[in-house]
C-alpha cells in the first residue's frame, strides 16, 4: 500500500480551474458582457389572477415575444447591443446583452385567453387570469 498526502483543497482548487475555463469558452475573453441572459422574474398568485414581472432593463417592448402553448408560457426576445466604441477610462463592461429566453408551466386555472402584457421602465408585467372554478352542477332525476 502506497502512502500519499492528503490534500484537502485539491478538488476545490480543481472545481475552480474548471469553472474559469468553462466560463472561458462561453464568454469568449471571459466578460459576462457577450454571454446570454436569464431576465429575474417574480411570479406572485392573487385571488383571481397570477402577475408575473421580469427585469427587462435596456429591453424594447417590439423585441419581446410572448406565447402561450398547452399551458406553457414563453417570454423570449433580444437585448441589443448598443454601438460599441471605444471610451478612454473604460476597462470593463459587465451590461449582459444577447437573447434570453425563459418558459413557465401554468396551472389549469390559468385562462390563456385572457392573458395581457405590458412593459413600464424596464419591467414587464403579464397577467394571467384565473378561470372560474367549475362549480358542481345538480342533476334532478324525474320519475316516469
Amino acid at each position: 500500500m502506497a502512502i500519499s498526502r492528503y490534500e484537502p483543497w485539491s478538488l476545490l482548487h480543481q472545481l475552480h480551474r474548471e469553472l474559469d475555463r468553462a466560463r472561458e469558452n462561453v464568454a469568449g475573453d471571459g466578460s459576462a458582457a457577450t454571454a446570454e441572459w436569464a431576465p429575474a422574474v417574480d411570479i406572485k398568485e392573487e385571488a383571481d389572477k397570477f402577475v408575473l414581472q421580469a427585469d427587462l432593463p435596456g429591453v424594447k417592448p417590439e423585441d419581446i415575444d410572448i406565447s402561450m402553448e398547452e399551458s406553457m408560457l414563453t417570454i423570449k426576445g433580444e437585448k441589443k447591443t448598443e454601438a460599441t466604441t471605444e471610451k478612454e477610462g473604460y476597462k470593463r463592461v459587465e451590461r449582459a446583452y444577447g437573447s434570453f429566453h425563459r418558459r413557465f408551466s401554468l396551472p389549469d386555472t390559468a385562462n390563456a385567453d385572457a392573458i395581457s402584457a405590458k412593459s413600464n421602465l424596464g419591467v414587464l408585467e403579464i397577467v394571467i387570469p384565473k378561470r372560474e372554478p367549475v362549480q358542481p352542477k345538480k342533476i334532478n332525476v324525474t320519475v316516469q
